[in-house]
């Protein structure tokens, strides 16, 4: 095996076990409500907490993984977010619970830019689609796979134990990270000259970005992409905190029935990631067409998850509402790839920074989303208008991401020259 792909292995790694240290809180709220007696507008506000942190740190840890390189930044993110799962199962009330929330998404959120700016220097640009897509492959099968993880431990050890055992997985992934990973393929002793070659040749960065860095221009090509992943970012959040809470209370699923309907919608959003990315690799390499290839995947996915969502509302049927929204987040799923590829297209050596910047979309859509959601349900007793809420932002974002133009690159900054947009 090549060492850009263990590499991608062991990133892989670390969206797995970060999406299950982001999502266990959702299935552990199906006890640790009734422990604490919390309300649905508390317990939004506890899946929220994640989120404001997590939106702060998103550019603050791309820029970081800019200046001093990914494998101290991220060393130090996964140390603060696996500690934090840790305490979690140590915590005696809300307040404790809401301070471990926001430590978790403090670590987390400058993960996944770190992650896109170790691609901009290991992957050439044909590959880069398909990393994109892998690696949120794992993080969607992190959160397919924490009901019934947190569900068996708890159900063995009590909920506290499920935070503990997740916490010293994340540990053990940075022990690994410290060991295997370099910031660029001429420090590792591994590479050999024909793989450097492969990566060079294939479009990878080489310079790393030592001058200013040019926020005029990122932010002008990025906030259009920021808009969309908000509008994605809102209904993945719908799914990842308030999906088992609705199969139980709006579809009548039995507590050892919703670890399983939990994670059949979300195993389709596995599937679409990876598609997402190697459909759009495989129209760029055949068209040479890069507005094409990224816009077609965001357009399908987020109409096509419209187009299934809506069905699903209505629906009589609960079986066949878990079948809808697993279509659903298939779809939702097929533009994640595309977005993350967008900061590395447009930024290069700033996708750091880039990332960041988008993934604020997401990270504000989190700290509103599960609020939202949780008022709304407690005042109307109906989960019915918060998901046409987020049918709405599909539409939105579909219909923005026609003017989406990843050629409108970024000019690389030397410490000499000036800033310009």
């Amino acid at each position: 095996m090549k060492v850009r792909h263990t590499i991608l292995f062991l990133l892989c790694l670390m969206y797995f076990i970060a999406y299950i240290d982001r999502v266990n809180i959702s299935t552990a709220a199906l006890t640790l409500r009734t422990e604490f007696a919390l309300t649905p507008g508390q317990m939004g506000f506890v899946f929220a907490a994640f989120a404001y942190p997590y939106a702060g740190m998103q550019i603050v840890g791309g820029w970081l993984s800019d200046r001093f390189g990914p494998r101290r930044v991220l060393t130090v993110l996964s140390l603060v977010w696996a500690s934090a799962t840790i305490m979690t199962g140590l915590v005696g009330g809300l307040a404790a619970l809401v301070v471990c929330r926001v430590l978790v998404g403090a670590g987390e959120g400058g993960a996944f830019p770190t992650a896109t700016r170790a691609f901009t220097f290991w992957l050439p640009a044909r590959e880069r689609g398909f990393a994109q897509g892998i690696t949120h492959s794992f993080a969607r099968l992190g959160g397919a796979v924490t009901p019934p993880i947190v569900l068996a431990i708890s159900a063995r050890s009590g909920w506290r134990a499920s935070f503990i055992v997740l916490g010293a997985a994340s540990l053990a992934w940075t022990v690994a990270w410290v060991i295997f990973f370099r910031d660029t393929p001429e420090e590792h002793t591994a590479v050999t000259e024909a793989e450097l070659a492969d990566i060079r040749a294939g479009g990878a960065s080489t310079r790393p970005s030592h001058g200013p860095t040019p926020w005029r221009q990122i932010v002008g090509r990025m906030w259009l992409v920021t808009l969309v992943d908000f509008c994605y970012g809102w209904s993945l959040w719908v799914f990842l905190t308030w999906l088992p809470s609705y199969l139980s209370d709006a579809r009548g699923f039995k507590l050892d029935q919703i670890a399983w309907m939990t994670m059949l919608p979300l195993l389709g959003g596995v599937v679409g990631d990876t598609l997402g990315g190697v459909i759009s690799d495989a129209i760029f390499r055949r068209t040479g067409n890069l507005r094409l290839a990224r816009r077609t995947l965001l357009v399908v996915g987020l109409g096509g998850a419209l187009a299934f969502m809506l069905p699903a509302i209505v629906t009589g049927n609960a079986l066949g509402a878990v079948c809808l929204l697993g279509a659903a987040f298939f779809f939702l799923e097929l533009t994640n790839a595309v977005l993350w590829t967008l900061p590395l297209d447009i930024a290069g050596p700033y996708a750091g920074t880039a990332g960041g910047i988008m993934n604020t979309g997401f990270a504000v859509a989190g700290m509103i989303s599960p609020v939202v959601f949780g008022i709304l349900i407690e005042r109307t007793r109906q989960y019915e208008m918060p998901l046409f809420i987020s049918a709405g932002f599909l539409l939105l974002g579909a219909i923005c991401s026609l003017a989406i133009d990843p050629t409108r690159t970024v000019a690389l900054q030397t410490v000499d020259s000036k800033v310009s947009a």
